[in-house]
């Protein structure tokens, strides 16, 4: 699986430098000059290339965290309550949050009711986790500063 791995960066980062010389040696005026006529096929490997590392990044991250999360039942157990208590503070700001009457424009769009409540909702969210992050800073801190 290493060799694989080293073997398929490899090919990547071959292909990414030989698109970065090919982008550097056709100058920046003609990728504008083409990027006006909407060609953007200059480019468009590069992105390709670095969406393909992105991907494949994504996916071992999740892959090895799923991994790691069930191989051991007390760090499964750890993230659950962390999850539910989470899900916990989302439901506790959709409810305490109300929705706006006033009517609000976005490039010609109004934004509903609901709409208006969920943005307040990932407000209220917002602040309540801003709050159990200080007050845990100052509980370790204090609890530091006792031993």
């Amino acid at each position: 699986m290493h060799k694989i791995l080293k073997i398929v960066a490899l090919v990547l980062s071959l292909a990414g430098i030989g698109i970065l010389v090919n982008i550097i040696a056709k100058g920046d005026e003609a990728i504008k000059a083409a990027a006006l006529d909407g060609d953007t096929s200059i480019v468009d490997p590069m992105a390709i290339v670095a969406y393909i590392i992105l991907g494949l990044v994504l996916a071992f991250v999740v892959f090895f965290v799923l991994k790691n999360l069930f191989t051991g039942g007390k760090s499964l157990k750890n993230t659950l309550i962390g999850v539910g208590a989470f899900l916990l503070v989302l439901v506790i700001a959709y409810a305490v949050s109300g929705g706006d009457v006033k009517e609000y424009f976005y490039n010609g769009i109004v934004a509903t009711e609901g709409e208006s409540k969920m943005v307040g909702a990932g407000l209220v969210a917002f602040y309540i986790l801003i709050l159990a992050a200080a007050g845990a800073m100052l509980f370790s801190g204090i609890k530091k500063l006792i031993k």
